[in-house]
């Protein structure tokens, strides 16, 4: 088989190949995500999910939460990209092993590396390395996937074995658990509206632990599943921007550093207006380094205040 005919993932990988063999992608650098290489190939998200797995299988290339995947630390220098193998494609992989959790986990790391906009149900039958309607055998659509996804990704949450015998220690434990699993896998904020809850087992694990931590405290039942909805609908209102950041380092290929650079000229212009002036005078206070947004701080504060602010419904 020649270069010319050889399968499309193949020339792409072979491409990507040679671009990390030539040092025009280097050990962390991120390579293009499944959405750019169907845009950039014309080629189907599937095929595009292929080709990373390939380069992932020989080791070129790792998949990094929250960023993408990016060029391995340490990748096999190629001195120039292998030719296509001569011989036809070997058959897919019997599906004979594959397993409910094994098509829930491949979905899950597609989704971490590459968003949830990237899943497909060929996408992860490509990763599994298996015909593309196998996984239909374990899942019946997408959003039966999504929704195994989001509760296998729950059931990493951690709550301590001896519950806190005061009602805020354990809100926060729970919450803290909450805003860890979103870190790890972002996708999860944009898996259903907060008015669409999902009957998910662990999903509701949660909720047991948060309403165990006010149920005794003369609360009526609509107050406390009231707070329950409050706290988790801020985790997830906060998580939600770890993907959109994610999104929009995809779509326009700057990152956070990049984007606010390009805004510096249109900010500084506002600033200097004059129409602005306790803005001004914050953003001034601050030192060269200017305002760095980190989550997580704003999150321990929301949580603190939250938190400072229920203390006299439920000790009052």
């Amino acid at each position: 088989m020649t270069e010319k005919n050889a399968p499309p993932y193949l020339r792409i990988a072979a491409e990507l190949r040679r671009r990390i063999a030539e040092g025009e992608l280097a050990p962390g650098d991120r390579v293009p995500s499944t959405r750019q290489i169907a845009k950039e190939w014309n080629v189907a998200l599937a095929t595009a999910t292929k080709v990373l797995t390939t380069l992932r299988q020989e080791g070129l290339v790792r998949a990094q939460p929250r960023v993408g995947t990016v060029v391995a630390d340490a990748p096999e220098r190629l001195p120039h990209p292998p030719r296509p193998p001569r011989a036809a494609a070997a058959p897919a992989a019997s599906d004979g092993e594959l397993t409910r959790e094994r098509v829930v986990r491949a979905a899950v790391d597609i989704a971490d590396a590459e968003g949830l906009a990237a899943l497909s149900m060929r996408g992860v039958a490509a990763r599994l390395g298996v015909a593309a309607m196998s996984p239909y055998r374990y899942v019946n659509s997408k959003d039966d996937l999504v929704f195994l996804m989001a509760d296998a990704v729950l059931a990493e949450a951690h709550y301590p074995a001896d519950a806190p015998s005061h009602w805020r220690p354990r809100l926060e434990a729970g919450a803290r658990s909450l805003w860890a699993v979103h870190r790890a896998h972002p996708w999860l904020a944009q898996v259903t509206p907060l008015t669409r809850p999902l009957a998910l087992p662990h999903l509701i694990a949660y909720s047991e632990w948060m309403l165990g931590a006010l149920d005794g405290h003369g609360l009526t039942p609509a107050t406390m599943f009231n707070l329950n909805v409050l706290i988790y609908s801020y985790v997830q209102g906060t998580a939600v921007h770890l993907e959109r950041e994610a999104q929009a380092a995809g779509a326009t290929g700057m990152s956070e550093d990049q984007w606010m650079e390009s805004q510096a000229a249109a900010f500084d212009a506002l600033v200097a207006s004059g129409a602005y002036p306790t803005f001004a005078k914050v953003t001034g206070s601050f030192d060269d380094g200017g305002y760095e947004l980190r989550l997580d701080e704003v999150f321990e504060l929301g949580l603190t205040s939250m938190l400072d602010g229920l203390t006299a419904l439920i000790d009052g």
